[in-house]
């Protein structure tokens, strides 16, 4: 099933008779779920594109690259820099809006620009009992109580389908510095991230890769990021001599370390002072980013990462991989009877991607 207007797929989702799984583009799912597939590639297409206002409505099958060329021809960018998990899953096929928004895919600038719910305006979807809702951006519908925006971003399609996306988005930096200091054991790297992060020179990534280093990043003007980076030099200096290098940021945004690697591929969020020992505790190999917020780990395939590093106050997602366990970190008592009290309003059927939260 691929619907190619709103009111296809709201007829699609009226008329269905079993669970339905959904899907953009097939790059980023991640758990285990059954159902007919529903494909959202069809809702493709720019709404609405005004670069003084910064911006933009979408389709929510609208390829993410075509967007993201659009925008650069303009002088603009999506903010939350949406990585591409195409390598890292071992995947074919094209990324989408609304894909991304489902998964609220966000890379190493979230540090700065926050994650891709905080630049998401506007939603349009098609609840489990096939009406279109519609929230935020310039056309609302009034559901009290709910900031269906916020909820969409990160619901991996189990509230409803996405048929359109707004963003607000930023102007494309006149350059980008990054800066890299020597490898430094996962404690000291985390150290010297927060102290980058907590200064006032606006570092927009901030990264450890194990064996390589650990890298900072600095945007804006030519003058004024070369400023900052030497004031940002030297505040460091305990950590070592800084230095710039070449971009690595599309390679710790996609996890390039990992790709073609077996093994499983867990993400923790986390704080980022507790990262290094839950690293250490996790074993394999380690990427650490935002700040140590965000940890990657590759183990051996088949291990229940959460009982290895358990107690662990965060969440541990099982991205790739053959554990015998639910791909998303058990919610606590409270939060699940929410979640569930939600899934039971926009889905009492219980049509879409089943038991992928489980």
């Amino acid at each position: 099933m691929r619907p190619s207007t709103e009111e296809e797929l709201a007829e699609i989702v009226r008329g269905a008779a079993g669970p339905l799984r959904i899907r953009g583009g097939g790059t980023r799912a991640i758990g285990r779920t059954d159902g007919a597939p529903l494909e959202t590639a069809g809702l493709a297409g720019v709404r609405l594109y005004e670069p003084g206002a910064l911006t933009l409505v979408a389709g929510a099958g609208s390829p993410l690259g075509e967007i993201e060329a659009m925008l650069a021809a303009e002088g603009q960018r999506l903010p939350f820099e949406a990585p591409d998990l195409r390598g890292l899953l071992g995947r074919e096929g094209v990324s989408t809006l609304g894909g991304v928004v489902a998964a609220n895919g966000s890379g190493p600038r979230r540090v700065q620009a926050g994650a891709c719910r905080d630049s998401l305006i506007g939603v349009r979807f098609v609840d489990g009992a096939g009406q279109v809702v519609k929230n935020g951006g310039r056309v609302m519908k009034n559901v009290t109580g709910y900031d269906l925006v916020k909820l969409m971003a990160g619901s991996h399609g189990t509230l409803g389908v996405l048929s359109e996306v707004a963003f607000k988005l930023l102007p494309l930096p006149e350059t980008e510095l990054t800066l890299a200091l020597p490898d430094l054991a996962p404690e000291r790297a985390v150290e010297a991230m927060a102290a980058a992060l907590g200064s006032p020179f606006d570092v927009s990534g901030a990264a450890h890769w194990p064996g390589r280093g650990t890298f900072l990043r600095i945007e804006g003007f030519e003058a004024s990021v070369r400023y900052r980076a030497e004031r940002l030099r030297r505040l460091l200096t305990g950590f070592g001599e800084a230095a710039e290098v070449e971009s690595p940021w599309a390679a710790i945004r996609d996890v390039a370390p990992f790709h073609g690697r077996e093994g499983d591929v867990w993400r923790l969020s986390l704080k980022p002072s507790e990262a290094p020992a839950v690293a250490a505790r996790a074993g394999g190999a380690a990427l650490f980013d935002w700040g140590g917020g965000l940890v990657w780990i590759l183990t051996e395939p088949g291990t229940d990462l959460r009982a290895r590093i358990a107690p662990f106050a965060g969440h541990a997602t099982l991205v790739r991989g053959t554990a015998p366990v639910a791909a998303f970190h058990p919610e606590p008592l409270p939060l699940a009877a929410l979640a569930a009290g939600l899934r039971a309003r926009f889905d009492p059927r219980g049509l879409f991607n089943p038991g992928l939260m489980a």
